[in-house]
């Protein structure tokens, strides 16, 4: 995969599917998604495209056959179910917060922040009512945008993979609402 991208003329660390592949897949192997608290994850390429993915969707074990969804993704807009019963992948547009639940609090995870916490602590100190948003960056290089966030928190003194960082939200969400 990479030499293709080399061959394009394209910067192989600005492209890592593998990254984005494999936290799609730890997500939605958690505990939180199978008890239905989790309502949705959501992409957004370097290109602007926004994603969203439903909690029901199974991803590809296979680096190769994700990359070959993703395409068919981005050309036909859609994935749908084998059932037809609606989509499981899709383009929609921007902004992401027009697509999120009232009363959403949204929380991003950064090793620059100043903010450090223990997640579990500050996930039991937010109110019931809110919608907890979390924003993860799923690349090898950059930052998120910090005018998408209300608050940027930092779970650790060590920078932290996407996954870790998403199997640490799972873990501190699934023992605030007892999910065994």
């Amino acid at each position: 995969m990479l030499t293709s991208l080399r061959r394009k003329k394209m910067d192989p660390y600005k492209y890592r599917p593998d990254i984005v592949h494999e936290a799609l897949r730890r997500i939605m192997d958690t505990r939180l998604c199978k008890a239905g608290r989790l309502h949705a994850v959501y992409i957004r390429t370097d290109e602007g495209v926004l994603i969203k993915v439903e909690p029901r969707a199974t991803i590809p074990e296979s680096l190769e056959k994700f990359c070959c969804m993703m395409s068919q993704l981005l050309q036909k807009f859609s994935i749908k179910s084998t059932g037809g019963r609606g989509s499981l992948l899709r383009v929609v547009k921007n902004p992401v917060a027009q697509h999120l639940p009232a009363n959403s609090l949204k929380i991003g995870l950064s090793l620059s922040s100043q903010k450090a916490v223990d997640l579990r602590d500050y996930v039991h100190d937010v109110s019931d009512n809110a919608n907890l948003v979390f924003v993860v960056g799923a690349m090898a290089h950059g930052r998120i945008e910090s005018e998408n966030v209300d608050d940027i928190i930092s779970v650790s003194d060590y920078p932290l993979s996407a996954v870790v960082c998403l199997e640490r939200i799972s873990m501190a969400l699934e023992r605030k609402w007892n999910i065994l």
